[in-house]
C-alpha cells in the first residue's frame, strides 16, 4: 500500500502509556456496561461499542483456558493494571504504525467527506484513539484484548497498535492493507451512526431474541465491511493508493476473522445462531461488493439474503 509522505490526520489522540483514562484505577467489579460490544470482528452492540470485541474475549479466553470475567473486568478483582510508561507500552515498530494509521485516517476522511457531500450531508471526522493495555470510553472500560472498536457514545475509534501484531501472528493476516481494512471496518461503523443506521438497528433489536438480535448485527457489522470496501474503491480511484497483492491482504483479513473461523479456531465448533459479525465467506462478499461498487446505496446488507 502506497502511503509513506501523504497527508496525515489530525484527528489522533495518543493515550499510550496513560492507562486507562490516563492512568485512573478503577473499583473491583467494574464491568463493560450492558450490551457493549467489540470492534472489527467480534461483539454485541447495543448503544455500546461498536466494531474485533467483546465475542473475542471470550473466544480467546476459552481457548488459553483463563476465566473470561478476568479479562472484561481488567484483571483479578477488576481493577485495572497500573498504567505504563509510553517506552514501555510502546514495540518495534509502533512510532511508524502511529504515521500509518494517521495517514488511513486521513484518508477516509477525504473520501467520507467527498461522498457526505454528494448525499448532501456533511461529515464529521472522528477522532481515534490509541492507547495500551486498557482504556475508559464513553462506552465504558475496554481491554486491549478486545480488539479495535469504536464508540458511538463519543464517536471515536479506539485501537492498540499490539493488535496488529496479532492479526499479523495469531490471525495469520499479514500485509499493511489488511491492517488499513481495520481501520475502514470502524470508520464504517462511524459512517452508520451519522447516517442513522446504527440507530435504527438498536431500536429495532428492542425485545428480539438473542438469536434474532445476533442476526440484526451480522448485518449491521457487513455493511461496515462494505463501507470499508466503498472507501477503498474511492480511495484507489482517486489517490491510487494499492500496490499488487493488496486486496488480497484485505479479503484475507475479513476471512480470517468471520464468526465460524473465530469459534473453530477456539472451540473446535461452530454455532450460526450466535454470530455477530457473519461468517468469512459473508464478510469477503460485502468487503468485496464495497471495493467492486465503490456505493453506499449497494451496501444494503439490510435487504440482502
Amino acid at each position: 500500500m502506497l502511503w509513506k509522505g501523504r497527508r496525515q490526520s489530525q484527528n489522533i489522540e495518543d493515550r499510550r502509556g496513560m492507562g486507562p483514562a490516563g492512568g485512573m484505577r478503577f473499583p473491583a467489579g467494574l464491568r463493560l456496561p450492558r450490551g457493549a460490544g467489540g470492534g472489527l470482528g467480534r461483539g454485541v452492540r447495543r448503544g455500546g461499542i461498536g466494531g474485533i470485541g467483546l465475542i473475542l474475549v471470550v473466544l480467546v479466553a476459552l481457548f488459553f483456558g483463563v476465566d473470561p470475567s478476568v479479562l472484561l473486568q481488567g484483571g483479578p478483582g477488576g481493577v485495572a493494571p497500573p498504567a505504563e510508561s509510553p517506552q514501555e507500552s510502546r514495540g518495534p515498530g509502533d512510532d511508524q504504525l502511529r504515521d500509518f494509521v494517521a495517514v488511513v485516517l486521513a484518508d477516509t476522511e477525504e473520501t467520507w467527506n467527498q461522498l457526505f457531500h454528494q448525499l448532501n450531508r456533511t461529515y464529521q471526522e472522528p477522532k481515534l484513539v490509541l492507547f495500551s493495555g486498557a482504556v475508559q470510553s464513553a462506552c465504558g472500560f475496554a481491554q486491549a484484548a478486545m480488539g479495535p472498536f469504536y464508540c458511538p457514545g463519543d464517536r471515536k475509534v479506539y485501537i492498540d497498535l499490539s493488535f496488529y501484531r496479532d492479526l499479523k501472528q495469531r490471525f495469520r493476516a499479514p500485509g499493511d492493507f489488511a491492517q488499513a481494512y481495520v481501520i475502514a471496518h470502524e470508520i464504517g461503523h462511524h459512517v452508520q451512526t451519522l447516517l442513522g443506521i446504527s440507530q435504527q438497528v438498536e431500536k429495532a433489536r428492542r425485545g428480539l431474541s438473542t438469536a434474532d438480535s445476533n442476526a440484526l448485527s451480522v448485518r449491521l457489522e457487513l455493511q461496515a465491511d462494505c463501507f470499508a470496501g466503498v472507501w477503498a474503491h474511492h480511495a484507489q480511484k482517486l489517490r491510487q493508493i494499492l500496490e499488487a497483492g493488496d486486496v488480497e491482504e484485505g479479503l484475507n483479513a475479513a476471512s480470517a476473522i468471520g464468526d465460524d473461523r473465530l469459534q473453530r479456531q477456539a472451540t473446535g465448533r461452530v454455532t450460526p445462531e450466535s454470530f455477530t459479525h457473519g461468517s468469512s465467506a459473508q464478510r469477503v462478499r460485502w468487503f468485496k461488493q464495497g471495493l467492486t461498487a465503490g456505493s453506499v446505496q449497494r451496501c444494503d446488507t439490510f435487504g440482502a439474503n
